[in-house]
């Protein structure tokens, strides 16, 4: 259940060259709740062919979009909106992260946010940046700042959808492992230490004590589960009768105790 939060942002996307991309775009949208996704001037025109097949299922996202000539026109009833860009422009404007960006939409309250993507060759041009009041960086590697424009939308659509659903986990387990008791946890690693006292493990023998000690702290250092000491049980108990069968005498022969000269 999604928090009482400011309408998601729209996302703006200028002057785009590839539909695929485009496609892509309302796919990451759709993944964290954008809804609204607005085209300035796509390169080819608009509706474009593959632009559909690229979203995989977002289609409902580009029947929607809406087109417009110029930047400007795209923003004009935005209270607030954040350009990306990942170069330094000269203008003297706040630089926030995605995550910061964030937390600034989701207060909002009835107000509206927007945010624009640029071209994938360029990015954004310095008149597209100055639209803005902020300034949206992601903290990439600086030695490969470039990213794909899905890649873009997908990272502040995530930022804004964990906080706006509570960034809680999609799925909770099935259920809870009930944990073993102190006494079941100590019968296995009785069983445990006696089949190694007969393996000869605990040599010399006057180091037993500090031996099966530490074993024991490694044994309750898992905080187990009643299953967990279940299974580990068979496998041990696996082991033990696979070493005795190993050294069980040989079968008589000719019907006699074992011995060929009787």
């Amino acid at each position: 259940m999604l928090a009482e939060v400011s309408t998601p942002p729209v996302v703006i996307l200028v002057r785009p060259q590839l539909a695929e991309n485009i496609g892509m775009c309302a796919r990451a949208m759709m993944n964290f709740g954008l809804v609204e996704m607005r085209l300035v001037a796509p390169r080819d025109g608009w509706p474009r062919k593959g632009a559909h097949q690229a979203a995989s299922g977002a289609g409902s996202i580009l029947e929607t979009a809406r087109l417009f000539e110029t930047t400007r026109e795209a923003v004009r009833d935005l209270n607030r909106v954040y350009a990306t860009t990942a170069r330094e422009r000269g203008q003297m404007k706040p630089v926030v992260t995605a995550e910061e960006a964030a937390d600034d939409m989701i207060g909002l309250a009835d107000a509206r946010a927007g945010v624009l993507f640029g071209p994938e060759r360029m990015g954004l041009s310095n008149d597209d940046v100055a639209l803005a009041d902020r300034v949206l960086s992601f903290p990439v590697n600086p030695g490969f700042r470039s990213v794909n424009l899905a890649q873009a939308v997908l990272l502040v659509g995530y930022e804004w959808w964990k906080r706006a659903s509570g960034g809680r986990a999609p799925m909770a387990p099935g259920r809870t492992p009930r944990p073993a008791t102190r006494e079941h946890v100590l019968s296995f690693v009785d069983f445990v230490e006696a089949a190694m006292d007969k393996t000869g493990f605990f040599y010399p023998l006057e180091k037993r004590p500090i031996m099966a000690r530490n074993l024991r702290n490694i044994w309750h250092r898992l905080d187990m589960s009643e299953q967990d000491v279940q299974t580990l049980r068979g496998v041990f108990t696996s082991l033990v009768n696979a070493l005795r069968s190993e050294v069980r005498p040989p079968p008589p022969v000719d019907g006699k105790d074992g011995d060929p000269s009787a």
